[in-house]
């Protein structure tokens, strides 16, 4: 049996997506629509999970402006959220429902919101668990400097867990209590899809790409055989980044 927890090795000119920073906007929502599209093709409907973040930012934006999706055949899930209410300013989904859902013509019910504010967190993450589809279509992720996806951070338990689709966590900072997907359901995701900007990701985005496999050192490496699309400053410390694709 194929063993969901170790990432195929991918050439990097098959994974690899580099280009200019004001570029990662448009780059990163076309592949977004393209693994959309190509799941509605299969299969009629599309199961995305949304990452939060500084850099999904203006990717949605441009996802909602640009491209024009069949929106009720979407079904949209979230990688992670903070424990606050959903109009609170960290809230992952006041972000997306800000700069993409409020934009676009996709059903309320097909958007389902982590809550991770409930009082009892690990029911709320078991609920949200039983409500994720058994292989997501499409998870969008990002790295943090310490090499962190979702809110899978270096050393976390959580890293261990083989079973359970979404566990409660505490991150080393601020707002600390969490729900994340674990790393069954970011390596069993059809399609996965990292975005990555600004020097100081650089030297993770090495260690995810080209590190030896350590999970609990780079969480991040859960997501290696997806497509990585950065910019050059991300990039720069990649032994492989010789002549990688521009867009």
């Amino acid at each position: 049996m194929e063993n969901l927890l170790r990432p195929r090795t991918v050439p990097a000119g098959d994974r690899l997506v580099v280009v200019a920073t004001e570029a990662l906007p448009e780059a990163a929502a076309r592949l977004i629509a393209t693994g959309i599209e190509l799941a509605i093709s299969q299969r009629g409907c599309a199961t995305v999970a949304l990452a939060g973040g500084t850099t999904p930012r203006v990717v949605y934006r441009r996802l909602a402006e640009a491209h024009r999706l069949p929106w009720e055949r979407i079904e949209i899930y979230f990688g992670d959220e903070r424990a606050v209410p959903p109009d609170d300013p960290q809230s992952n989904y006041r972000m997306a429902r800000e700069l993409l859902f409020d934009a676009v013509p996709i059903p309320s019910s097909h958007i389902h919101r982590m809550p991770a504010e409930r009082p009892d967190r690990e029911a709320a993450a078991n609920e949200y668990g039983a409500e994720l589809p058994h292989r997501l279509d499409l998870i969008i992720l990002g790295i943090g400097e310490d090499g962190h996806t979702a809110s899978l951070f270096p050393g976390s338990n959580a890293l261990d867990e083989e079973v359970r689709k979404v566990v409660a966590v505490a991150g080393p900072k601020p707002p600390t209590h969490r729900l994340t997907v674990t790393p069954p359901v970011i390596t069993a995701a059809a399609t996965k899809i990292v975005l990555a900007s600004g020097s100081g990701k650089a030297k993770a985005v090495a260690e995810a790409l080209e590190g030896s496999l350590n999970f609990a050192g780079c969480p991040a490496q859960l997501a290696r055989d997806g497509i990585w699309i950065m910019d050059h400053a991300a990039a720069a410390v990649l032994r492989e980044n010789q002549g990688p694709r521009i867009r």
